[in-house]
């Protein structure tokens, strides 16, 4: 059976404009869709709670209470791989982790597009700059891409610095320069008007972000999705950190004789100025 996130990009296409509004809202809020009640959601969306009811129909449950029930029951119990073997067994809250968080790796990977990621790996390769932005629980994702980066080329910049604005930073960008936008929910609201701005600028932008997000999807030229889904209330960075490690090794084997010298030469530097203990 196709859970609520399949149901609802199965059926995008065809559904009215108003149905379209409570489908991007409940993309851009899925992790929060259990604690609304109908009339809530038709409220938070701008239609009429007609509407919730029709599109909920139209996506194959009964009532909307059968919706919320389904994502408590995934809540719960995380989303099982078919599987028997897995290294972890039974019904434990650590079984249960495990379990969810290679569902997430496995979701991300078989879904990467190899043409884009292509793309945007030779972007990275050859932007004047690299700006990412990261904010809320994305900014620890985006200071790790960034470190990573780093040891391939120059030019990578982490937006915004502590306590500063983004406008000052983004004001002298060209279509030269890249920028990478972290958009995993629960999104600032900044991130879309600034994504739109980016796409007016003709400045080349990838998004990262959940696969629910099709708001933010839209709006950036490449986007690569990692599922945060997790057995708690908490979502997990695991597949997103992953996808990142992918992406900077995947710029350094693109970059890999001038990469290897940038490497050589950071490690010198760690040797001269002893920041780092030796092994």
């Amino acid at each position: 059976m196709k859970q609520l996130d399949e149901r609802l990009r199965s059926h995008y296409p065809q559904l009215s404009p108003q149905e379209q509004r409570v489908a991007d809202f409940a993309f851009d809020h899925f992790d929060d869709l259990i604690g609304y009640n109908s009339a809530e959601l038709a409220r938070l969306s701008g239609v009429s709670k007609a509407t919730v009811s029709r599109l909920f129909k139209r996506l194959g449950y009964e009532k909307y209470k059968d919706m919320r029930d389904e994502l408590r029951t995934l809540r719960q119990s995380g989303m099982p791989l078919t599987d028997n073997r897995d290294a972890v067994q039974g019904n434990t809250l650590l079984a249960r982790h495990y379990k969810q968080e290679m569902a997430n790796l496995t979701q991300w990977v078989n879904g990467l597009d190899s043409a884009q990621f292509a793309e945007v790996v030779q972007a990275l390769a050859d932007s004047k700059r690299i700006f990412i932005i990261g904010m809320r629980n994305a900014y620890p994702v985006a200071l790790h891409l960034r470190q990573q980066l780093l040891q391939a080329r120059q030019q990578v910049q982490v937006l915004p610095q502590p306590g500063q604005t983004l406008s000052e930073e983004l004001v002298d960008l060209t279509p030269e320069d890249m920028v990478v936008v972290m958009a995993f929910r629960r999104r600032p609201r900044i991130i879309r008007p600034l994504l739109q701005q980016l796409q007016q600028q003709g400045i080349p932008t990838l998004a990262l972000c959940e696969p629910q997000a099709r708001a933010v999807i839209a709006l950036a030229r490449w986007q690569l999705c990692a599922p945060l889904d997790s057995v708690s209330a908490f979502d997990s960075y695991a597949a997103a950190n992953s996808l990142t490690n992918l992406l900077a090794n995947a710029l350094l084997h693109h970059l890999l004789s001038d990469g290897r010298q940038r490497i050589h030469r950071i490690a010198d530097l760690y040797g001269q100025l002893d920041e780092l203990e030796q092994r």
